[in-house]
């Protein structure tokens, strides 16, 4: 018996030993990744190239600075660039003599189309030096196609796909998987369009929901047709005909409908980017990918040459309490960041950059606050992405001016919260029973082992219409409207740009570089150098955290596969806290 607890004994002091010893050569593996990638060595561009985009991952507002991102599961191979740096490197393409044109190698588009509207416009600021855009693909979706329509020309493999067939929006309802387990949603909201919780008490569309989404769907695909029909020379009307008809079914009537230019395979359509760029047929296309294009310096040192700064402060995700992170709006670091842009004297606007379907109420408000502060300082100018709906509105409408793209989805000022009833699951599913004593009458206020009282009902029902009464009276004092009119037009109501440039909720439409320029225009600039906050995430502190994440979040989504996002949107609403200014759904446009 003693020698078996020496050998069990020696074994865990290995054992132990090992893992450190592990945990040491992993730190240093990391530490060499980290160290050898803050800035990837410059790749030599030849003169008579192509600039060759491909953007066929997720599109983020910026550039993950992890160098660890690029080493998990199968997308390691290529680096993923954030909305930033696609339209800084675009830009500089631009005054770059070495590179001729611009190949667009796209098929779809994992991004919402305010971004795509946003890169859309920087190839066609390109397309003011002269230098082509030439698009090819075997299938493009429409997202894919609406970017490409823009190019000098557009190609379709002879036997490939188009897809031109109008938008189409599909929401997932869970009421009957809840009554399966027996699980209650006790809802408690104010706002007609408020319906961020119908898919948890209906089985189908309310009409108002179904008169909101057909409204701004209707104003998003107004636009996607009008700048198609513009960048095509096609009427409007036919192409809302041909996308009706479903005239579009192979490659050929891509051609025929004029929606392409040709049918090429890809060894033909190098010959003409051979053509273009002077290159012999026997020789090989000079082409640098967006990835690796490092730009042109002379264009970064024009840009850098001043003292004078605005603030583009970066608020992209759920918006929760707390410090959050890169993939989050944690109200204490986005509201420290607008801060340190307010206190620094060399800072003379800030541009608050929003891509949130909003989340916590009380996280929106601590960002309303310090964004009021800085207005009262200097400039502050919102820009907002995808889309900056309820409380990604809350934290923009205290602003100077509010820039939008016309496909931006914005609006939905209401309040909800949630707190599910899993008495009878617990009961009847799985056997499982709960007794206890509390001090007080509403000391279990909250719990999710039983339903509701009448009077808890009403206590949250009131602090639910106190958060909208303070939403719409902050929206109004923004806006300069009555709260009277904020109502009309709130009450939960999801609108697209366009739309909420005629009802008042936004100033203008344009891109990010728009509201810089506003920004620049409202402190008197005329030279100024761009600072980003906050500052990303150290990559080393996060690795462990975010690789046992991003391990999880890979198989599951292997295993749902498309239908990972409603697991997801299942998820975050089952596990919100506190009352919530969200968006009513998870927005898909397909």
């Amino acid at each position: 018996m003693k020698e078996f607890f020496k050998i069990v004994f020696a074994s865990m002091i290995g054992l132990v030993l090992s893992f450190f010893v592990m945990l040491i050569l992993l730190g240093i593996i990391i530490a060499g990744i980290i160290s050898t990638s803050g800035k990837p060595d410059a790749v030599k561009v030849s003169p008579n190239s192509v600039l060759h985009i491909e953007l066929d991952y997720p599109i983020e507002e910026r550039t993950s600075k992890n160098p660890l991102d690029r080493f998990f599961f199968s997308e390691f191979e290529r680096e993923k660039l954030g909305l930033n740096d696609i339209l800084l490197k675009i830009k500089k393409a631009k005054s770059d003599d070495r590179i001729k044109g611009i190949f667009l190698d796209l098929t779809s588009m994992q991004t919402g189309f305010a971004t795509v509207e946003e890169i859309r416009n920087a190839l066609l600021d390109f397309k003011k030096s002269g230098k082509f855009i030439i698009a090819y693909s075997e299938i493009y979706t429409q997202g894919a196609y609406y970017l490409s329509s823009v190019s000098d020309k557009i190609y379709l493999n002879p036997e490939g796909l188009l897809e031109f067939k109008g938008f189409s929006s599909q929401i997932a309802f869970f009421k009957g998987s809840l009554e399966k387990l027996d699980i209650e949603a006790q809802v408690i909201k104010v706002g007609t369009y408020k319906s961020a919780v119908e898919p948890f008490v209906l089985d189908k569309m309310s009409e108002p929901n179904r008169q909101q989404v057909t409204s701004f769907m209707g104003s998003l695909y107004d636009h996607f047709l009008q700048n198609i029909a513009e960048s095509r020379k096609i009427p409007r009307d036919s192409l809302f005909a041909i996308a009706n008809n479903l005239k579009v079914q192979n490659a050929a009537d891509a051609v025929k409908y004029k929606l392409a230019d040709g049918l090429k395979y890809k060894d033909e359509l190098l010959d003409e980017l051979k053509s273009r760029t002077g290159i012999e047929k026997d020789e090989n296309v000079k082409s640098v990918s967006l990835e690796a294009y490092d730009g042109n310096t002379e264009y970064e040192e024009k840009e850098e040459a001043s003292d004078n700064k605005i603030a583009v402060v970066y608020a992209s995700g759920d918006i929760v309490g707390g410090e959050g992170d890169d993939e989050t709006i944690g109200s204490e670091r986005i509201s420290k960041s607008i801060r340190k842009a307010k206190e620094d004297d060399k800072v003379k606007a800030v541009v608050l950059r929003i891509n949130s379907p909003g989340g916590s109420a009380l996280a929106s408000d601590v960002i309303w606050r310090e964004v009021l502060l800085t207005k009262k300082v200097k400039p502050v100018i919102v820009s907002m992405g995808d889309v900056a709906a309820s409380g990604g509105y809350y934290i923009a409408c205290a602003a100077d001016s509010i820039f939008a793209q016309p496909n931006t989805i914005t609006g939905s000022i209401g309040v909800f919260g949630i707190i599910p009833n899993m008495q009878n699951f617990f009961n009847k599913k799985l056997g499982i029973t709960f007794d206890g004593v509390k001090t007080g009458q509403y000391a279990d206020l909250g719990t999710v082992t039983r339903p509701l009282t009448d009077a808890e009902k009403l206590i949250i029902q009131k602090e639910v219409d106190r958060i909208y009464n303070s939403f719409t009276k902050r929206v109004a004092q923004g806006r300069k409207k009555s709260q009277e009119y904020i109502n009309t037009i709130g009450q939960g109501r999801v609108w697209s740009g366009s739309e909420a440039l005629k009802n008042g909720l936004v100033d203008r439409l344009g891109n990010i570089d728009d509201a810089i320029k506003s920004a620049a225009k409202m402190a008197k600039l005329e030279n100024y150098k761009l600072v980003s906050y906050p500052a990303m995430k150290d990559p080393f502190a996060s690795f462990l955290k975010k690789s046992s994440d991003e391990v999880k979040e890979y198989f599951t989504k292997a295993e749902l596969g498309e239908q990972y996002r409603y697991y997801k949107q299942l998820k975050q609403i089952l596990n919100t806290t506190g009352i919530q200014a969200r968006l009513p759904y998870t927005i898909s446009i397909r």
